[in-house]
């Protein structure tokens, strides 16, 4: 294991050495196609700390260094017109000093990512033409509107490398012990319908030092159970869906297979309390983590930590911000928009693209191995319950309601619901707490004993006014609900019913905004 590492007195010198001026600011597209990759980079700052891996380095000196590639970005980007243009239109056009100059420059949103990289990838620095890309794209589950990202397939491999050796050397290195057999490791993700998941966390399990890879794509009971009985610990990644299907799927399983299965690594929202209860009975070895991933960055940041929800990101891979409306820091301990810039990118950078989910903003992992950002995963953005011209937080408004149920009424909703969906139903004034279980039938009528058709209502509206906070700078009570004239009901439904929407890849949204009643 490397030592921990300050920065000496003369590190910014030292970096000014690795980033001379013409690798900082190329003046062609033949100069950035001549520019070292940032891998190498980092590999000689790990050289002059005496071999020190850049996660465990300083964050004085991660920042120096990420900064300095920000800036190289940024003049990059200067030599396509459009993204020049978009600077001025902003503008933004001194060079970044600072990472409060990187703030000014502007959020790139789906509409902007998917108009600069698709068709004619006006975007891109180096044009296509020149070819050693790969496209990567992602179905649209949330929007319906597919995007496509372009990336250098030299600097790709680059960031499944260190994807890799952070799996294993910051993960697998907590729940192995060294006299464990190599794990298998494997993922349920398939490339399809434009959906290249597959493609991009496969690149990086592939690429885990010590560990043995199988490209299952999707599986059923069968399967699963000739995997399962192959020889060694097993590390299983796949959507919360497929995570949960481990249960089914290990009936009728040996004991010995069972035990084999020591981590469990779910991407794609939250795995539901009652799942990860299920698994774990079923698998006495089992951990279950959270895996934070998009198809326009493999390895955004990973749960390193069975009792701590801290989300943490891998060093020098991409550079992530929680921002405010403004595309500003949000405190620590704030909720923003989670906005990442990939730092591998010489050839086509895509910057500060806003993936579209809000997260809480954590203080630094500072651990001895590993100096990292950290945050917490709140959900999708576009989860924003509106009523009339208010705004509430579905998660917040869940999370409320089932605490309520727990504390007064010694209901445990998290351990009842398979899943749990919040469908708003606009021309119909109707919120609806969807919650999937077992003998959906008989837990209807517990809570309807415990609370009553008014307590329930009353019970969601609490739990939309203690929701706001984050979404409304205006006073809203009880009564302000109680006026909107909206129903609001608490339903308990089957695993497999029809009221609950799933995506065309399976997965369960966990809200739902219908503006037409025929959808």
């Amino acid at each position: 294991m490397s030592k921990k590492v300050k920065p000496e007195a003369d590190y910014k010198a030292f970096l000014k050495k690795i980033y001379p001026a013409s690798q900082l600011k190329p003046k062609s597209i033949d100069q950035v196609l001549k520019l070292p990759r940032f891998s190498e980079k980092l590999h000689q700052v790990e050289a002059h700390y005496k071999g020190a891996s850049f996660d465990s380095l300083d964050v004085t000196i991660q920042d120096e260094v990420i900064l300095l590639r920000l800036q190289q970005i940024k003049n990059i980007l200067e030599l396509n017109p459009h993204w020049k243009q978009r600077f001025e239109d902003f503008e933004v056009t001194k060079p970044i000093k600072s990472f409060e100059d990187w703030q000014k420059l502007p959020v790139t949103d789906k509409a902007t990512a998917i108009s600069f990289f698709s068709e004619d990838r006006k975007g891109m620095v180096v044009p296509i033409e020149n070819g050693g890309f790969e496209i990567v794209a992602s179905g649209g589950t949330s929007t319906g509107k597919p995007s496509e990202t372009v990336f250098s397939l030299k600097e790709l491999e680059d960031t499944y490398d260190i994807s890799g050796k952070f799996m294993a050397n910051q993960l697998l290195s907590r729940f192995f012990d060294k006299k464990d057999k190599a794990p298998l490791v494997t993922t349920t993700y398939a490339d399809y319908q434009l959906w290249s998941s597959g493609t991009m966390v496969g690149g990086v399990l592939q690429k885990i030092p010590g560990a043995n890879y199988v490209a299952a794509g999707p599986i059923d009971k069968k399967i699963y159970h000739l995997m399962m009985n192959y020889e060694g610990p097993k590390v299983f990644l796949g959507t919360t869906e497929q995570i949960g299907t481990l249960y089914e799927y290990g009936d009728g399983l040996e004991e010995e297979a069972k035990n084999s299965l020591r981590l469990a690594l779910y991407c794609s929202g939250l795995l539901p309390a009652k799942k990860q209860a299920e698994l774990k009975s079923l698998y006495p070895n089992l951990d279950i983590l959270s895996y934070f991933s998009a198809s326009q960055a493999e390895a955004i940041a990973i749960q390193l930590d069975v009792n701590d929800n801290a989300l943490t990101t891998v060093p020098g891979l991409h550079f992530v911000e929680i921002v405010d409306e403004d595309g500003k820091w949000v405190e620590e301990g704030e909720e923003g928009e989670l906005v990442i810039t990939r730092l591998h990118c010489n050839e086509a950078p895509l910057i500060r693209f806003k993936l579209g989910d809000r997260a809480i903003r954590l203080p630094l992992r500072n651990e001895k191995e590993l100096k990292a950002f950290q945050f917490e995963f709140r959900g999708r953005s576009g989860d924003v319950i509106h009523l009339d011209d208010h705004q509430f937080s579905a998660l917040n408004t869940y999370e409320y309601l089932k605490n309520a149920l727990k504390n007064l009424y010694a209901f445990d909703v998290d351990l009842i619901a398979s899943h749990v969906q919040i469908v708003n139903h606009r021309k119909e004034r109707k919120l609806s707490i969807l919650l999937a279980s077992e003998n959906a039938l008989v837990n209807q009528q517990i809570i309807g004993g415990k609370l009553g058709v008014y307590g329930m209502q009353c019970l969601v509206k609490d739990a939309l006014v203690n929701s706001m906070g984050l979404y409304s700078k205006s006073s809203i009570n009880f009564d302000t609900v109680e006026k909107l004239g909206y129903q609001f009901e608490i339903k308990f439904v089957d695993i497999d019913s029809q009221e609950i929407h799933r995506t065309t890849v399976g997965k369960v949204p966990f809200f739902r905004d219908v503006i037409d009643s025929n959808l």
